[in-house]
């Protein structure tokens, strides 16, 4: 029974799944003078809609972590923790395999993972160069294995920032 779930969460995810890495731009508005702060975020999405909630309810007690989340008619399955990500999510499509452009955009993500957490908690500026150059080509190539896939919008702040990063 448990590999019949966990055949239907791999379709499921082969149809509505989400691999997504991003270099975020964040003010924080609270803050006097609105700061602003980049960050490499990563997570995983399933999405359907809310008719449809009990298919992600299943997948979040199958995989053990994420959230749900409801806005209008769509729900979302998200993991966005980058320790739930290494420790389950990972493991979990290492184990059960994806087809096609989402097993391949998932070997990029993966990737990516390990670069943030061996980074987890240090600032941006204390990364190695090669790692943060490295995240950004991870995030170009996966574009290819998208659908409607755009310019990710805050990439150019992550190559200026890359060259401010010094070489070790």
């Amino acid at each position: 029974m448990a590999e019949d779930k966990k055949f239907n969460i791999i379709a499921l995810v082969n149809q509505d799944g989400c691999f997504d890495l991003q270099f975020r731009k964040d003010a924080r508005h609270e803050r006097t003078n609105t700061p602003t702060y980049y960050r490499w975020k990563m997570q995983f999405i399933v999405t359907s809609s809310k008719t449809q909630i009990k298919t992600l309810e299943k997948i979040k007690e199958i995989i053990g972590c994420g959230k749900i989340n409801i806005s209008g008619n769509q729900a979302r399955y998200s993991v966005q923790k980058i320790d739930e990500i290494s420790t389950m999510i990972i493991p979990f499509f290492r184990k059960n395999a994806l087809a096609d452009k989402k097993k391949k955009n998932f070997e990029l993500w993966q990737r990516a993972a390990l670069i943030i957490q061996k980074n987890k908690g240090k600032s941006l500026l204390k990364w190695k160069r090669n790692e943060f150059l490295q995240l950004i080509e991870l995030q170009k190539s996966s574009l290819k294995y998208k659908e409607n896939s755009r310019e990710p919008k805050w990439i150019k702040y992550a190559q200026d920032l890359a060259k401010s990063i010094p070489s070790i």
